[in-house]
């Protein structure tokens, strides 16, 4: 284990936990003079600019209606813009748990096929410029500044006293790039909800949504069909929309708005057929091969690159939005699909990023995906103890997330991620980890104490596994990505 003198390192200068950002309540940056287009003369001063504008995803309190998100706002500065995302092919993916790992998988295999493929996702990990890749590479600095320097040269004509949010402005800048690389599709992953996100103002040719759970209860309603709901407003009509399989309650809001808005819905395992197994061989050890049937395509015992039962539903998903994109003269031999599914790549999904003990790191955020994290760490990885290091964000559904850990955890050290504005005291995890399981646990004020406390308490057969949100799981990615890159001093 790495001493945590690698933590102190120096933060890249797109990574979310920069010193420089901080928010007054109202998500403002706090600086007195806010930066200007005439400001913008690179990456750096555009970042300053880009974190002036208000950040709903570092926001404790946020009012979820047509004001606060508002896609007429959107639609003005894309105008302003050119209306760059006029001009795309696009397939839009909402749900609460798998639709980073589905459009991910879904980007692999076009990109395969031989296309020129956007992919837009959030959060990041430790790079903004994450969120916005063509073939696997993220934008580049002086590309993202320039965008960023035209929307700040657009916005006050554009939109007077009403400036865009970060994502909004994140968006225009994704729909910008692709339109100005002239990509054959890009892959949207829709941000909170879908209703009101702001990837919702393009004009998909497919729609998809991954499981839907209980997440963001505050914003988007406290039971599933409201969560549903919202979920549902990327349907478009005309378009396409397949669904995974769902809760009886989500599935029937599915159907009712799809109806509403004329939307042909179809769901894997219903009218597609589809199925899954898990297997285990020399090459590929244990992992689920999937099967999915359509009118146009069969794909039959396909490996799905990632692990863990609830990524079999994803790559199905993925695989049946695919197949949607024949409709509009997309050449996808199989023999290209199967390989770029082969070849996808997906950072803090279950990702080990330490040998020497075993760590792994993942973005599970709520009971569901926790709970699935922990079936799949015991369906593909063999350890004798396994360790949690756990941090959340206040918002979440901690009792939900508490229990999955109390079942399924040896040990639990509570920490915060130092970038996450809204992260429970890790003191406050413990106490109610105790009242839910009437285990103990442990506590550590800083992600590079909890590790060091963590690799005390492991032997080589045990496991470490960092989760409970993106922004702890991100600090962890890069914390050891340091130190494997720092020199070993010789004695």
């Amino acid at each position: 284990m790495p001493s945590s003198s690698a933590a102190t390192t120096k933060t890249s200068t797109g990574s979310r936990s920069s010193s420089r950002h901080r928010k007054t309540p109202s998500g403002r940056n706090s600086r007195a003079k806010p930066t200007d287009a005439g400001d913008i003369t690179n990456y750096t001063t555009a970042l300053r600019w880009l974190y002036d504008h208000v950040d709903h995803e570092r926001m404790r309190l946020v009012r979820y209606n047509e004001d606060t998100f508002s896609l007429d706002r959107m639609r003005r500065l894309l105008a302003a813009l050119g209306n760059p995302h006029e001009q795309l092919r696009c397939v839009q993916v909402a749900g609460t748990k798998g639709k980073g790992s589905t459009c991910t998988m879904l980007a692999s295999m076009l990109q395969s096929c031989g296309y020129a493929v956007g992919l837009y996702t959030s959060p990041h990990l430790i790079d903004l410029r994450e969120r916005i890749t063509i073939n696997g590479q993220m934008v580049s600095y002086g590309d993202i500044a320039d965008i960023f320097r035209l929307i700040a040269e657009v916005e006050q004509e554009a939109l007077g006293e009403q400036p865009p949010t970060f994502f909004e402005i994140m968006t225009a800048a994704a729909f910008k790039h692709f339109a100005d690389q002239a990509v054959d599709v890009a892959v949207l992953e829709t941000g909170l909800g879908g209703r009101l996100d702001s990837t919702t103002v393009a004009n998909p040719l497919a729609t998809g949504i991954a499981r839907i759970s209980l997440d963001h209860t505050n914003i988007l309603g406290p039971d599933l069909p409201s969560i549903a709901r919202e979920k549902a407003g990327i349907f478009k009509p005309g378009v396409a929309a397949i669904s995974v399989e769902q809760d009886p309650a989500v599935a029937a809001v599915l159907t009712e708005v799809a109806e509403k808005v004329g939307a042909p819905l179809s769901f894997t395992g219903q009218q597609i057929d589809f199925s899954y197994r898990f297997e285990a061989n020399r090459e590929l050890g244990p992992h689920t091969r999937v099967c999915i049937t359509t009118e146009t395509s069969r794909f039959e015992h396909l490996p799905v690159p990632l692990r863990g039962e609830h990524q079999a539903h994803n790559c199905g998903l993925a695989l049946a939005l695919l197949d949607t994109l024949k409709a509009h003269d997309f050449n996808m031999p199989e023999e290209r699909v199967i390989a770029g599914l082969e070849q996808t790549v997906l950072h803090g999904r279950m990702e080990q990023v330490w040998n020497q003990p075993r760590v792994i790191i993942d973005g599970a955020h709520n009971a569901d995906s926790i709970q699935a994290l922990i079936r799949a760490l015991g369906a593909h990885v063999s350890y004798d103890s396994l360790v949690v290091v756990f941090g959340s964000s206040q918002d979440k559904d901690i009792p939900g997330m508490l229990r999955q850990l109390s079942l399924g955890a040896d040990k639990v050290i509570f920490t915060r991620a130092k970038s996450n504005p809204r992260a429970m005291e890790p003191e406050e995890l413990m106490t109610r980890f105790t009242e839910i399981s009437g285990k103990m646990a442990q506590t550590a004020a800083a992600l590079p104490d909890a590790l060091k406390l963590a690799g005390r308490a492991v032997s080589r057969e045990d496991l470490i596994v960092v989760c409970g949100s993106f922004y702890l799981a991100g600090e962890a990615r890069k914390y050891f990505l340091d130190a494997s890159q720092k020199p070993r001093t010789r004695r």
